[in-house]
């Protein structure tokens, strides 16, 4: 009966980390963006010079739609930048919750009605002068667990 139990839960730990085994490094340097993500094989990178900021957004067939807004940095002070985004999302019309909170960003549910319940996160990297922000692409409904995915894979 203890090696059943054991079993199980080495099954289900590894079932639940292969999940994100399709993701895969991708260098956005030949994007002119000096990061790496983890993005699934095949994705498809746009790139949009707006002058003021860079809108790069990855994406797939499926679930995956991550966006990066790279700009010039105004601070140096990521809990700042974290906090001033925190503040931004909970001033939304459709912001329900704080799903979990990181010292990078957090993830957050945005509710229309009961029926539609959405999931999106924001994180914060700095490098050198310039900031990093990442976030759930704009098209799409995702769960809570695609949202993670993507949070995940830009660490």
């Amino acid at each position: 009966m203890k090696y059943s139990i054991f079993l199980f839960f080495v099954i289900l730990i590894v079932s639940c980390k292969s999940e994100n085994t399709n993701l895969k490094a991708l260098d956005l340097l030949e994007y002119g963006v000096p990061l790496k993500v983890n993005a699934p094989e095949g994705s498809v990178v746009t790139v949009d010079d707006l002058g003021v900021w860079k809108d790069i957004t990855i994406q797939d067939d499926k679930e995956f739609n991550l966006q990066i807004i790279a700009s010039q940095s105004t601070t140096f002070d990521k809990a700042k930048i974290v906090a001033d985004q925190l503040k931004s999302v909970k001033e939304s019309p459709f912001f329900s919750k704080i799903i979990e909170e990181y010292e990078n960003g957090f993830i957050f549910e945005k509710k229309i009605d009961e029926e539609n319940i959405n999931y999106d996160f924001r994180y914060v990297k700095l490098n050198g002068d310039k900031e990093y922000l990442f976030q759930r692409g704009l098209l799409g409904t995702f769960s809570e667990q695609v949202v993670r995915t993507m949070y995940e894979a830009v660490q």
